[in-house]
């Protein structure tokens, strides 16, 4: 998140962003655990934030679709950039079930936006995957099972 909006909210080239946050990520807890997983989560960092910013016009179609009477210019950037991270993850990203990414951008929204991002972000998403589910078929959208696995995994890494 901190890679796309630094380049959506200050116009900082996206290759500086990504190496600088790359770099200075705070990563210290999971490398005293396992070096090897402060490493995944920089590659899926980089994975999310190349992503978002290669299908950007798409996501942001379907943010500004979805987001009624909320224009992507009148949105704060961080809420923007979550919700370009999450239906990019939701979309590309098989290995993680729906739910679990719209948990994830749901806390990020209450933890860096505004008090009422939480469930604007939830809604857009909660469209999102009213509109996506016959594309859906098939994939694994998730369960409480599954979030709270990610949740365990979250406070391991």
């Amino acid at each position: 998140m901190n890679i796309l909006y630094q380049v959506d909210a200050t116009g900082v080239p996206f290759e500086e962003a990504l190496s600088t946050a790359l770099e200075f990520a705070d990563l210290s807890s999971i490398e005293s655990k396992d070096p090897e997983k402060a490493a995944e989560a920089r590659v899926y960092a980089k994975v999310l934030a190349t992503g978002a910013r290669d299908h950007r016009r798409e996501l942001d179609k379907y943010i500004a679709d979805l987001a009624e009477g909320w224009p992507l210019d009148r949105q704060p950037a961080v809420d923007r950039n979550i919700l370009r991270i999450a239906i990019y993850e939701i979309k590309y990203i098989d290995s993680v079930p729906p739910v679990v990414a719209v948990d994830e951008a749901v806390e990020l929204a209450k933890k860096y936006s505004t008090a009422e991002s939480g469930k604007f972000v939830n809604g857009v998403l909660a469209g999102y995957l009213r509109q996506s589910k016959p594309k859906m078929e098939g994939k694994d959208i998730g369960s409480k099972d599954s979030r709270r696995r990610s949740r365990r995994q979250g406070d391991q890494g």
